[in-house]
């Protein structure tokens, strides 16, 4: 089969390897659609430190069934399925209290094994869920990102009626936004240094919009403050923006060595609540059902295709920040 293989930190290209065959418990999927996100950016760039190379990336995905391993029910040949790329040991100590995304040994599809950049890719059938008739198999590959971002409401303590500051418009911070629409904010203010995501962001539900939150008349601060950025400027801000009693969460992934300051006797004297959340857990089934209803606008936040052939010109479409979610076509 034809693949693109990341052969070290900076060299890739498409090659032929040989097909997946799947084993028990596996089936083996042809992918229709692959979401391009930071991770895989770092994992090119050799950031991405869980990574082994040679590797095949692609862990945003959608596709059909093609072949079903021993001891498989409940998939059939034919299935449209989006596939949570999470890999956990079910072990170690934290998959053994529920927190499986911070396995001791994790890993995901595409990100420590060979993902969905290929004609066809091997995982657990456990992993895969069918697509709900009238879900375009292409919109379904933004169930995984969307299912990180269920996640992130999961560790926020929401409340009807709270005030959203959103620091990002790009995919992720843009589905976080309509995720809060969804449960009923009160207003959404939105933050990013590029006009142009500001204008989706308005018309995807904002309230406000802004490059700098110093145009938003709100002293008093935002019950809910989330950063989904990584960018340490913007999340230094953002901490500043918290009302007294609320809540930031760090949903941006920001370089590991990166630090950033804040004051601890605001958060204490405030009651600031500061939350992380890390991928997936609990949250794919979730993500398929909102998909399906149509609480994200599928048709707004894809923007590009391209073929297998073309990966590199849609990493620089990804970098340039031209687009909203940007996939690759491996069948075309």
């Amino acid at each position: 089969m034809r693949a693109l293989v990341i052969e070290t930190p900076g060299h890739f290209g498409v090659t032929t390897v040989a097909d997946p065959a799947p084993g028990p418990g596996q089936v083996v999927v042809a992918p229709a659609a692959v979401g391009i996100c930071g991770t895989d950016v770092h994992i090119v760039q050799g950031e991405f430190a869980p990574t082994p190379y040679p590797i095949i990336p692609g862990h945003e995905f959608t596709g059909e069934v093609v072949a079903l391993g021993e001891g498989v029910t409940g998939l059939h040949t034919g299935d449209n399925v989006a596939v949570d790329p999470s890999l956990f040991c079910g072990a170690c100590h934290y998959c053994t209290i529920g927190h499986g995304n911070l396995c001791e040994h994790w890993g995901a599809i595409g990100d420590t094994v060979d993902g969905a950049m290929a004609e066809y890719v091997a995982v657990p059938a456990a992993n895969c869920y069918r697509l709900p008739d009238g879900l375009d198999v292409t919109q379904g590959a933004l169930i995984e990102p969307l299912s990180c971002a269920v996640r992130g409401f999961d560790v926020l303590p929401r409340r009807l009626g709270d005030h959203y500051l959103i620091y990002g418009a790009g995919t992720m911070g843009l589905m976080m936004l309509q995720l809060a629409k969804a449960a009923c904010a009160a207003s959404l203010s939105v933050v990013d240094v590029n006009e142009d995501r500001l204008k989706i962001a308005a018309r995807l539900g904002a309230d406000a919009t802004a490059t700098s939150a110093d145009t938003f008349d709100r002293t008093q601060g935002w019950e809910t403050v989330i950063d989904c950025t990584g960018v340490i400027p913007a999340i230094e801000d953002a901490l500043t923006r918290v009302r007294r009693g609320g809540t930031f969460q760090q949903f941006g992934v920001a370089p590991s060595a990166a630090k950033a300051s804040f004051s601890p006797f605001k958060v204490y004297n405030d009651e600031i609540t500061i939350v992380g959340s890390m991928a997936v857990l609990h949250s794919f089934g979730r993500a398929v059902d909102l998909m399906a209803k149509g609480v994200i606008d599928a048709e707004t936040m894809i923007t590009h295709s391209f073929g297998l052939d073309e990966f590199a010109e849609a990493l620089q479409t990804f970098r340039e920040g031209s687009g909203r979610k940007i996939q690759i076509r491996p069948t075309g």
